[in-house]
């Protein structure tokens, strides 16, 4: 391989470089802060799935779902990745 060979794959290295720091790091930084968040989500958190609805949490079933009160005696099973947005959080038990 000699330069010339080197010089015309630079381009493509730079590019790749610049899409990686502008366009995969930053979603894969906001896919784990996501994550963190849903890991997080409690009973008594008020949320706003994906969808729109917006409740109470009642029961963190388990790793993939938990149970929103939208309603008074309303409550609806939901997928714990569809969770957009915690609005507010409960405060730890203490123990």
């Amino acid at each position: 391989m000699d330069a010339s060979a080197i010089g015309q794959f630079l381009p493509l290295i730079l590019i790749f470089a610049i899409m990686y720091f502008l366009l995969i790091r930053p979603q894969q930084k906001k896919m784990k802060q996501h994550q963190n968040m849903v890991n997080a989500v409690r009973r008594g958190d008020q949320v706003v799935t994906q969808g729109g609805l917006i409740g109470k949490v009642a029961k963190v079933k388990d790793d993939k779902e938990i149970e929103v009160e939208i309603a008074e005696g309303v409550k609806v099973r939901v997928v714990k990745q569809t969770i957009a947005q915690v609005l507010s959080k409960t405060e730890p038990a203490e123990s």
